[in-house]
């Protein structure tokens, strides 16, 4: 896909923005201060992402869903639109899975 690895980093520069986008999205979660049905359900899809960020090699098929759910969840928090919107730009980075 072209993507570089960073300098000094084994690290695939995808999964660098992947986990900083998840970071960023929540730490404002963790300190917006409205309750929400579905804020676990955000939280626990979150922490999902990171893990598979952390792994290295993240599914597609998982990214899309934990990213769908994550959007269902606080969808209708606009102050996290932007944050959500980083996150959703960080998985786009990966593009197809290879069966599709």
């Amino acid at each position: 896909m072209g993507q570089e690895r960073l300098t000094g980093s084994d690290e695939d520069p995808r999964v660098t923005e992947l986990r900083a986008a998840v970071s960023r999205l929540r730490r404002e979660l963790a300190g917006l201060r409205v309750e929400f049905p579905d804020r676990g359900i955000a939280e626990d899809e979150l922490a999902a992402l990171d893990a598979m960020a952390v792994s290295g090699r993240p599914e597609i098929p998982r990214l899309r869903r934990s990213l769908l759910l994550v959007a269902g969840a606080i969808g209708s928090v606009s102050a996290l639109a932007p944050r959500l919107r980083e996150v959703r730009i960080a998985v786009d980075l990966f593009g197809e899975s290879p069966d599709h």
